[in-house]
C-alpha cells in the first residue's frame, strides 16, 4: 500500500468511511474548486452566502456560471446561512456552497439546517460541505451525509487547526462518481510525501486536537469578550477567525491598525464597516488590543499611509486549504 493510500484509509477508518469515498489532494482549495468547475456553468448556477468564502465565486467565473450571493441569516445574531434561502434563490443549482464553520464570520449553521438542505436541494445540486475549520467548534459533522450516498462532498484539510498551511493536504469525501467526476480537472495528482508522512502523524496524536482548540478557544473567548466590554460588537465565532464592527469603514480601519504593525483581514463589501481578525496567540492578540484601542480613540483618515507596506495582509493566509 502506497502513503496515499495509506492516508485515505486511516482516515476512512477513523470515520466509518469507505476508502474509495475518500480522496486526498494537496490542501482542499483544489477540490473545492474542481467541484465547482465540475457541476456548475450555463444555466447551472453556484448559491453561496454572503459574506463568505470567494474561492468558490472565482472557480465559477471560470466556469461561466452565474454566482447567486445569499445574505447570511440574522446578521446581527447567528449570521448563519440562511438556508431556506439559498434553495429558493435558484430552481437549477449546480452547487450549493456551505461553509461550516463560516470563513469570514467564524459561525456555525444548525445541523437541523443542513439536514433540510439535504433533503430539499434539487435532485442533481451538489451540497459542497466546507469543513476546514470544522476541529476548531462543536459543531456536528457531515460526513454522514456521504454515507447515505447523498449528493454531497465535504471538505477537508490539515491547513488549519492541524498547522499544516505551508506543506499542502487535504481530504474530498464524497460518493466515488461524484470523486472520480471532479479529479479529472487535476491530472496526475502528486502529492508531497512530507504531506502525506505529516498528515497520516497528525491524525494518530489522538490529543491533538482538543488541545489545540482549547487554546485557540480560549484565546478567541477572552479577546471577544475583552471586545464586548470595550463596545464592539463581533460574529459569535466557533473558529479561529471572527467578524468585528467597526462603526466606520473597515479599510480605513485595516489601513490604520497596518500603520500600527497589526496586520488585521480584509473586509467583504457586503460588510464594509466590519473587519476579519484571525485569532493569534495570547502575545499576538494583546498587541492587537493595545493598537485597536489606539486606532478606534483616534481619526483614523488620518492614520491611514499614503502606501500599505508591501508585507500588509492577512494574520493568516486567506483559506490555504
Amino acid at each position: 500500500m502506497g502513503m496515499e493510500d495509506d492516508l485515505t484509509s486511516t482516515f476512512a477508518k477513523m470515520e466509518g468511511l469507505s476508502p474509495d469515498s475518500v480522496m486526498a489532494f494537496a490542501g482542499s482549495s483544489e477540490p473545492l474548486h474542481y467541484t465547482v468547475l465540475t457541476f456548475t456553468g450555463a444555466g447551472k448556477p453556484l448559491v453561496v452566502a454572503d459574506p463568505g468564502y470567494e474561492a468558490p465565486m472565482w472557480a465559477a467565473k471560470i466556469a461561466g456560471a452565474e454566482v447567486v450571493k445569499v445574505p447570511l441569516a440574522d446578521p446581527k445574531g447567528a449570521a448563519s446561512h440562511d438556508i431556506k434561502a439559498m434553495l429558493a434563490a435558484s430552481t437549477t443549482p449546480g452547487v450549493i456552497y456551505i461553509c461550516n464553520p463560516n470563513n469570514p464570520t467564524g459561525t456555525c449553521t444548525p445541523r437541523q439546517d443542513i439536514e433540510y438542505a439535504v433533503a430539499n436541494a434539487p435532485k442533481d445540486t451538489i451540497l459542497l460541505i466546507d469543513e476546514a475549520y470544522i476541529h476548531l467548534c462543536d459543531a456536528p459533522r457531515s460526513l454522514d451525509f456521504v454515507k447515505e450516498g447523498k449528493n454531497v462532498i465535504v471538505l477537508r484539510t490539515f491547513s488549519k487547526l492541524y498547522g499544516m498551511a505551508g506543506i499542502r493536504m487535504g481530504f474530498a469525501i464524497g460518493r466515488p462518481d461524484l470523486l472520480k467526476q471532479i479529479s479529472v480537472h487535476g491530472g496526475f495528482n502528486a502529492l508531497p510525501i512530507t504531506a502525506l508522512a505529516a498528515a497520516k502523524t497528525s491524525l494518530e496524536q489522538t490529543d491533538l486536537v482538543a488541545t489545540r482548540k482549547k487554546i485557540i478557544g480560549d484565546v478567541r473567548m477572552d479577546t471577544i469578550a475583552w471586545l464586548k466590554s470595550e463596545g464592539h460588537a463581533t460574529t459569535p465565532s466557533e473558529s479561529n477567525c471572527f467578524m468585528l464592527e467597526t462603526g466606520r469603514p473597515g479599510k480605513e480601519v485595516l489601513a490604520a491598525m497596518a500603520a500600527k504593525e497589526i496586520y488585521i483581514g480584509r473586509i467583504w463589501p457586503a460588510w464594509p464597516t466590519q473587519v476579519r481578525i484571525t485569532v493569534g496567540t495570547h502575545d499576538e492578540m494583546m498587541a492587537f488590543r493595545t493598537a485597536f484601542k489606539e486606532v478606534m480613540a483616534s481619526n483614523t483618515a488620518g492614520l491611514i499611509p499614503a502606501k500599505l507596506p508591501g508585507r500588509f495582509a492577512e494574520h493568516a493566509f486567506p483559506h490555504l486549504s
